[in-house]
């Protein structure tokens, strides 16, 4: 799984050929979520509200970057790094 983003102590990944809807997994510490690309709501499983409210901020930020690495993972292509948040 791809790591693109890293701050705060959350790790930022996609993985190749994965499942709609669009998304990037947000972990923090032993936690992990999956984060819409398209409304930011958490698909799946969960991380501390800090953590997420962190992600989301990240994620508005960056959502065109997201957009398109989720086209690249969908075909197999490499994925660019995000800047993280500061």
């Amino acid at each position: 799984m791809p790591q693109i983003s890293r701050f705060f102590g959350i790790i930022i990944a996609m993985y190749f050929d994965d499942h709609n809807p669009p998304h990037f997994h947000a972990k923090y510490g032993d936690q992990e979520a999956l984060i819409s690309i398209l409304d930011f709501s958490v698909i799946e499983g969960s991380i501390p509200s800090r953590a997420l409210g962190l992600v989301v901020e990240w994620a508005s930020i960056h959502r065109n970057e997201l957009i398109e690495n989720w086209d690249k993972a969908t075909k197999n292509m490499a994925l660019n790094k995000i800047e993280p948040l500061q």
